[in-house]
């Protein structure tokens, strides 16, 4: 067990950013296709980009890297003696954690702060704070995607959903950073997702068969 102090708090912090910012999606184009994921497609160094670009076997890589990440962060909490397992005391502490990877994704140290729009990790740490409260985003995500095609569209309302979702899981005030995240994440992705918001309205968004790639 870790002590329970200020410092060794923030010396996670940093560790939990750090883990979001290995840029999964550069690395593999780099590494195994000689590339920049970002110079290709809608340019997003993210699992939706490598699908449509590279393909399903390097999508299915960056997918489950990056949700390992933000799963892993959340995980961190579990270290301190004080933080049982779903306590509020460990929720809160796990939001914190998690939020950092997902910045760390979003702003990859490691790769010039130019990473993905932060889903997958996104997806990894609600996983890692309750699967029933990921099983419901999920459901809702690709229940959306199979309709529309548009894996955006989904993420975008699949995060607008989640403060509602986290208040009927959680309705206890002692959850209160869950609370305050389940309100900034819609936030986060509509702001990471301004551009496909935009092609969205306008029409001109690329579809995307989660089975076959781009449509």
């Amino acid at each position: 067990m870790i002590p329970n102090t200020t410092l060794f708090q923030n010396i996670f912090l940093v560790i939990a950013y750090l883990l979001g910012s290995i840029p999964t999606a550069v690395w593999v184009s780099r590494y195994f296709f000689k590339t920049d994921i970002r110079e290709h497609g809608s340019g997003n160094a993210g699992t939706t980009n490598t699908l449509r670009v590279l393909g399903k076997t390097p999508a299915i890589f960056v997918l489950a890297v990056d949700l390992l990440k933000g799963l892993a962060a959340v995980k961190l909490a579990l270290l301190f003696p004080e933080t049982m397992h779903g306590s509020n005391y460990w929720m809160n502490l796990g939001c914190v954690y998690g939020m950092a990877a997902v910045l760390g994704h979003i702003y990859p140290v490691f790769a010039g702060f130019r990473g993905g729009k932060g889903i997958a990790t996104l997806f990894g740490m609600i996983i890692g704070l309750n699967i029933f409260l990921a099983l419901i985003l999920a459901l809702l995500f690709f229940s959306i995607v199979l309709v529309s095609k548009y894996v955006s569209l989904g993420s975008i309302l699949s995060a607008i959903a989640m403060p509602v979702a986290t208040w009927v899981l959680f309705p206890s005030d002692e959850y209160t950073k869950l609370h305050i995240l389940s309100i900034s994440i819609p936030l986060l992705v509509i702001y990471t997702h301004r551009e496909n918001i935009q092609r969205l309205i306008k029409g001109v968004e690329s579809k995307t068969n989660l089975v076959g790639g781009k449509k």
